[in-house]
């Protein structure tokens, strides 16, 4: 088999090799059935195993109750910033965001198409490298929802616990930290992820909403954008992302098999103190981009002392098979994407290499 690099990309990201394995045995023929599950008819007994088993294992790994639906749905986070404020905002037609980045302003974006929007606390006055604290929060007493974004892939931030939001619904896009821990899914009226992050490949998207909020869901939108036709369907309204959802499916097992989201945080942990405790002890060579208390364990970011020296970094990581460092566009720098699936041992690898670069260009 070819050597395989580490893929330290924001996303898609890394995919556990037991998994992207045990998908490959399977991918000519699944168990025995003579076609691929790209080919097989969603309708099928062995298919309706696959979505159901892949649901009852995530309920299981968020220890999520009968309250709540799960939905599989095309489109990624990204039509979710839509389909979140169509279904729950018509209540009072008003809902307030938090804004910690790029996503959340995306997010803003479709919801003022609906409604009314307050965004109740911004980090954008130092560039989105923090968190906003719970008193800086200006909530709407009678807002529909409280939505925010739990982890921030570009600029390397994370909400180490949910905002106190009061009775109001509370809505996360948990889109690159779902499943990194155990999170109470009771607090939260919804929750969404695209896949690509920390569950499977690109095309698919988790919705975990309580049913009771259903209700809220105007009978004049069109059938698609109503998430009770996705959940009186079972996610089968139409042809669901099925190799995206067999793949999530098979992550959910690992999750489970490797000790559930406990053990995952901690490993997540150790990865991450790996990379910051090395940016920290330089000196200042590296230099953390994120508010310390706010740092993501997913997504860790940091500049060099110039632009060249981040452009040569980058070039001597990926000559090391080190792939996906360089920054997003909009900020620069390096960033390190380092999910659940992401091995200890690259991290170790890449924080020896982070030494021998400094020792070297100093």
């Amino acid at each position: 088999m070819e050597k395989r690099i580490y893929n330290f990309s924001a996303g898609p990201g890394v995919l556990p090799e037991e998994v992207l394995l045990e998908a490959q045995k399977d991918f000519y023929s699944y168990k025995g059935e003579g076609l691929s599950v790209m080919e097989m008819s969603h309708r099928s007994k062995t298919y309706d195993d696959i979505i159901v088993t892949a649901e009852k294992d995530l309920r299981e790994l968020l220890n999520i109750s009968d309250d709540y639906a799960v939905l599989f749905l095309q489109g990624g986070a990204t039509f979710q910033f839509s389909m979140v404020a169509l279904n729950l905002m018509p209540t009072n037609n008003k809902a307030d965001y938090i804004n910690t980045g790029a996503w959340s302003k995306k997010a803003i974006k479709e919801a003022k198409r609906v409604g009314e929007v307050n965004v109740a606390a911004t980090s954008e006055d130092s560039n989105f490298n923090y968190i906003p604290k719970q008193d800086a929060l200006n909530l709407t007493e009678n807002a529909s929802y409280v939505h925010f974004t739990s982890n921030n892939t570009i600029f390397g931030t994370q909400f180490k616990t949910e905002p106190e939001v009061g009775n109001v619904t509370l809505v996360c896009d948990a889109s690159s930290d779902i499943l990194s821990k155990p999170i109470d899914v009771s607090k939260y009226g919804l929750i969404y992820a695209g896949a690509q992050k920390n569950m499977g490949p690109a095309g698919a998207a988790l919705v975990i909403v309580k049913k009771s909020l259903l209700e809220r869901s105007p009978n004049s939108l069109h059938t698609y954008l109503n998430y009770n036709t996705h959940a009186e369907k079972g996610s089968m309204y139409n042809t669901p992302p099925t190799y995206s959802i067999y793949i999530m499916g098979l992550v959910y097992k690992w999750l489970l098999k490797n000790g559930g989201l406990e053990a995952m945080q901690k490993v997540n942990e150790t990865k991450a103190k790996l990379l910051y405790d090395t940016i920290d002890n330089s000196d200042g060579y590296y230099k953390g981009a994120a508010a310390i208390e706010d740092r993501s364990l997913m997504n860790v970011t940091f500049n060099l002392q110039s632009e060249e020296l981040e452009k040569k970094f980058i070039a001597e990581a990926t000559a090391k098979d080190f792939s996906g460092l360089k920054g997003h566009r909009s900020v620069g720098g390096i960033r390190a994407s380092i999910y659940n699936a992401f091995p200890i041992k690259g991290v170790e690898e890449l924080v020896e290499f982070m030494g021998e670069f400094k020792k070297n260009n100093e």
